[in-house]
């Protein structure tokens, strides 16, 4: 199974919704890797403000955010390749990168209606 890491820019929470306004991508985000795990795909995600040692250990992001700043993030690896910096993935993209099925980031109400329209 392939290994995704994303290194998010620093903030309060990872779900986006504890600040003055929501975030609806990073709610998006936050949804779509609560069903990925559980499926049983991990993805690792670091927080900036709560583990800045990840992003200096990792000598890639480490001289991502030397070259380039904060503004880089977030940065999304993937079996240890930065594949998307600046932005989170799509939905799709998830789905290319991880190499799952589609059904994998569905509702269980999505899945069952995509399952009932192929028979």
């Amino acid at each position: 199974m392939k290994k995704m890491e994303i290194f998010d820019p620093a903030m309060c929470c990872s779900t986006g919704v504890c600040g003055p306004s929501v975030d609806k991508n990073l709610l998006r985000v936050a949804t779509l890797l609560n069903r990925l795990e559980k499926k049983g795909v991990k993805v690792e995600r670091h927080n900036l403000t709560s583990d800045p040692k990840s992003y200096v250990d990792n000598s890639i992001v480490n001289k991502l955010l030397l070259d380039n700043g904060v503004d880089i993030l977030p940065i999304t690896m993937v079996d240890g390749e930065v594949v998307k910096t600046k932005e989170y993935p799509t939905n799709e993209e998830f789905v290319s990168l991880l190499e799952i099925p589609e059904e994998y980031i569905m509702s269980e109400l999505g899945a069952r209606k995509a399952r009932h329209e192929k028979q």
